[in-house]
């Protein structure tokens, strides 16, 4: 199967394209290549074969989920200018 140069016309009249006749037997050529390279592919025997959602095998890692000890609350307010009953004062950045 080839596209002939008027439906290759037709299709860039449809898609707005003002194409010259070089740009348009170049873009032919590119498509039928590219129908050329579809009928190769549906030559291939894929009897047996099943879908598949990737075309390697994917695992994911995972990591143990283990909890450590942080700091405690007094070494992290420590080191703030402003603190408050055991919290971080901020300066207000939204205006009312």
């Amino acid at each position: 199967m080839s596209i002939s140069i008027e439906e290759v016309r037709h299709v860039a009249q449809l898609a707005r394209l003002d194409l010259s006749d070089a740009e348009l037997m170049s873009l032919q050529g590119d498509l039928n290549a590219l129908i050329d390279h579809f009928e190769d592919i549906q030559r291939v025997d894929v009897t047996g074969i099943g879908p598949q959602s990737h075309a390697v095998e994917v695992q994911n890692v995972w990591a143990d989920d283990l909890s450590h000890p942080g700091i405690s609350r007094d070494l992290a307010l420590r080191s703030s200018a402003m603190t408050k009953a055991g919290l971080f004062i901020v300066p207000q950045i939204i205006e009312e």
